[in-house]
């Protein structure tokens, strides 16, 4: 096979902006569509009482409207001409889908950490969520429009200046690249940033499944047992359960144990031999549903608490995998099980995955993943970021989608042909987030509508938890 020379590689690079000019990423395109009916289109299959608590978290504001729709910009990217140039992508990568975590070295990395929409498509629908989420973000937090345009030319020019960084690496160079938490201190650029960063380092330090133990479970006649707090956790045969009486019927004459059985065998499977070794040290304790996040609501998720020979725990979160977005919107390659569509994604994306990925087919032919609840894992909370820090932060995600999408890829020489050295790409990406922001506030104004009208039902965690006394 014939290897491609770099003057060729970059040859094709700018050969895209023949298919897709850089300018033309500006465009938002004609929308046609109704936000309610994708919406509902993508609650369909969830565990219906939890439907409800999905609309009521989307509802408190366009931001969170925004990362709980990943539909509707999925859809309206693919009404849009792009550069042709598609690879791994995350598929979700607002701002709020970045993170801490520990690698298996126990060091403290920042990177993408939400994989559910990874999929195949063009490299700058990343980049089009990401910039749309820090104007959406931007507005919510009442900053001025030349702030919000002042952090999408940052993401996306420190994406062009790393990735034109990483076109110059080796192979090895890129899949060992880690943005750890004192790199990011070293190259801070005030004091503040530091500090936030040496504060997250603090935090991380508690984040850990011992601290976990303390405040979920406890221990009665041998046994470990996490405490109900719906709607947030609940057991599915419990008192406090939100699944249907026919769901739960369902899981009753299949022998809940019986399943988990079956689950926990085919999971095994997809670890190497060590990692087996390494499961086989813990014994099952308990086992929870868990509402997560905001667009995930009402998709099937699992908490599972071990513990070893010294009763030090490990809990374990079994996500329900449903087909990507993307992969609706853009032709992708043919998808054999959603859990390790979702497993290869972040194992090719992250620069260090958890150690416990793994994948498994659940009862009624469901798709799940698994991976570590609590590892040391934190999350930016942006709301407290004076402007200074918002765009210290900015800087850093587009750092990373530059280094996850050059280690998937392969293709970073390619990609940074394309952007060029200049500002034309960004400028045209901070119109786009400019006129998409707006489109978000029209489709939230929609939602609300529907949900005022009885259209949709939302409902409040305060309002869901009333209905129960634990």
């Amino acid at each position: 096979m014939k290897t491609s020379t770099i003057a060729e590689r970059e040859a094709r690079g700018r050969a895209a902006r023949e298919h897709s000019k850089r300018s033309s990423h500006r465009a938002v395109g004609e929308l046609h569509r109704d936000p309610i009916e994708l919406l509902k289109q993508s609650s369909a299959g969830r565990v219906g009482n939890l439907v409800p608590l999905r609309y009521g978290r989307m509802a408190v504001s366009p931001f969170t409207f925004f990362r709980g729709s990943a539909i509707l910009q999925a859809h309206d990217l693919s009404k849009v001409h792009d550069s042709g140039l598609s690879m791994p992508i995350c598929g979700d990568g607002h701002l709020m889908n970045f993170g801490g975590f520990a690698t298996p070295e126990r060091q403290l990395v920042f990177d993408l950490n939400d994989f559910d929409e990874v999929s195949t498509g063009p490299f700058e629908w990343d980049l089009k969520r990401l910039t749309a989420s820090f104007v959406v973000a931007a507005r919510h937090m009442r900053l001025s429009r030349g702030t919000a345009e002042r952090l999408v030319m940052t993401v996306v020019n420190s994406y062009r200046d790393r990735m034109a960084q990483y076109a110059q690496c080796g192979a090895l160079e890129l899949w060992y690249d880690r943005i750890t938490f004192d790199h990011m201190a070293e190259t801070a650029l005030t004091p503040e940033g530091r500090r936030a960063v040496r504060r997250g380092m603090e935090k991380a330090a508690t984040r850990t499944h011992e601290n976990l133990l303390e405040k979920m479970t406890s221990f009665d006649s041998g046994h470990w047992k996490i405490h109900d707090a719906p709607p947030a956790l609940f057991h599915v045969l419990g008192a406090n359960t939100l699944f249907t009486a026919d769901e739960t019927e369902t899981y009753r004459k299949g022998n809940v144990d019986k399943m988990v059985e079956q689950l926990w065998a085919d999971y095994r499977k997809t670890l190497s031999h060590d990692r087996r070794e390494l499961l086989d040290h813990f014994t099952r304790q308990d086992i929870v549903f868990k509402v997560v996040g905001v667009g995930s609501v009402g998709t099937r998720c699992f908490v599972v608490l071990l513990v070893d020979h010294r009763n030090k725990p490990l809990f374990l979160q079994l996500k329900e995998a449903r087909p990507s977005v993307i992969a609706q919107f853009h032709k992708s390659p043919a998808i054999r099980h959603e859990g390790e569509r979702v497993v290869f994604g972040q194992r090719m994306l992250q620069a260090a995955s958890d150690i416990f990925l793994g994948w498994a087919t659940g009862p009624l032919g469901r798709h799940f993943y698994f991976r570590q609840l609590r590892d040391m894992k934190l999350s930016a909370n942006i709301e407290l970021f004076d402007s200074d820090l918002l765009e210290g932060y900015a800087r850093l995600c587009g750092w990373i989608m530059a280094r996850a999408h050059a280690k998937a890829s392969g293709q970073a020489i390619e990609v940074s042909a394309y952007i060029g050295r200049g500002d034309q790409f960004a400028e045209a990406l901070s119109g786009y987030a400019s006129s998409y922001a707006d489109q978000v506030e029209r489709d939230y104004d929609a939602f609300m509508k529907a949900c005022r009208g009885g259209k949709l039902e939302a409902r409040t965690d305060e309002d869901m938890a009333a209905d129960f006394c634990v």
